[in-house]
């Protein structure tokens, strides 16, 4: 199928689903892995970890992940991507006391008062001793970013893990960041828009989702405010083993963006609630480390699997997202 004609088929279906009552989008939520979406189609550089993506004013795709001083790519059309340097040229010397592998993981990016911003975390795998670091572009392009040093961390002694930064800002114009992965769960504060960094007259850590029986694994959040509630997404269980991963996405809401946050069955985020949004079928393997960003034609959800017809080779998947059940339903 042409680009052209596979546009034009997407065009119809999202139509089509938007044309839906609720109770018939209801029904299509998946009940059987089967039932889940396949990835849109991309080509070119697909090879991701925890990607974060954002459409410019001149309609390119920037696209950054896990590796190195920060991985990047770009696309014209959301289909072909292509490999580009590094977000950072030298990477902060900061970094080192908190990996002994010179990598950042799970940056989030977003643009903010005419600046484009982006959290990042540095972690050594496994541990909690992490940190989550903020950097500024005036283009967003790779090698053009500046870092403003460590927003938030934790050590041994803590109870939560610095990583997987996202930031959100509500209504009335409060920045909150959320982050978490295993111990306690996901947790949030609030932000200085001057800054970027935590907010002096509020110190508070909130909690948002927590496993606190079975497994701790929660990780990678992402907030949404659709139709009058907030959306908290997360990727549940176990990451980064190719074809053995058992990641997925699962979703709750709530009527304050500090929670508390539920699933669809009304069970609490913090008590391993959350309604399914993509997990593993066919070959798509450990769907996670998701983003969501609203582009022209709706919401994408943004996210890396393990293809298993590549030897597990973690790659970009991107679907788009319907809303009208009040719940997301990926497509």
């Amino acid at each position: 199928m042409s680009r052209k004609s596979r546009k034009s088929f997407v065009s119809r279906r999202r139509t089509a689903l938007l044309a839906l009552p609720a109770a018939a989008v209801l029904a299509l939520l998946p009940s059987t892995a089967s039932a889940y979406p396949n990835p849109g189609r991309v080509t070119g550089s697909v090879v991701t970890h925890d990607p974060t993506m954002i459409r410019t004013s001149s309609g390119q795709y920037l696209l950054y992940a896990t590796g190195g001083g920060i991985a990047n790519k770009s696309s014209s059309d959301r289909t072909a991507f292509t490999a580009g340097a590094d977000a950072f040229t030298s990477r902060p010397s900061w970094w080192s006391r908190y990996s002994t592998v010179p990598e950042a993981w799970a940056p989030d990016i977003s643009y903010r008062g005419g600046k484009y911003l982006m959290y990042y975390s540095v972690s050594s795998f496994g541990s909690n001793t992490s940190a989550i670091g903020l950097a500024g572009s005036s283009t967003g392009q790779p090698g053009s970013w500046t870092d403003y040093g460590i927003v938030y961390t934790s050590g041994s002694s803590s109870d939560y893990n610095a990583i997987d930064p996202n930031l959100f800002v509500d209504d009335d114009g409060k920045w909150w960041l959320s982050f978490g992965s295993w111990w306690t769960g996901i947790k949030m504060i609030r932000i200085d828009p001057s800054t970027g960094k935590q907010h002096a007259s509020d110190t508070t850590r909130y909690s948002l989702a927590s496993r606190p029986t079975g497994t701790k694994a929660v990780e990678a959040p992402f907030i949404v405010k659709r139709n009058g509630y907030y959306y908290l997404f997360a990727s549940y269980d176990t990451c980064c083993n190719g074809t053995s991963s058992t990641y997925k996405v699962k979703v709750g809401r709530a009527t304050s963006v500090t929670g508390p946050y539920y699933d669809k069955n009304g069970v609490s985020m913090m008590n391993n609630g959350g309604t399914p949004v993509l997990e593993s079928h066919g070959s798509v393997i450990g769907p996670g480390g998701q983003s969501i960003m609203n582009d022209v034609d709706g919401d994408l959800i943004v996210y890396h699997y393990y293809d298993g017809n590549d030897n597990g080779t973690p790659k970009l998947g991107i679907n788009l997202l319907n809303w009208s059940s009040g719940w997301p339903v990926a497509y």
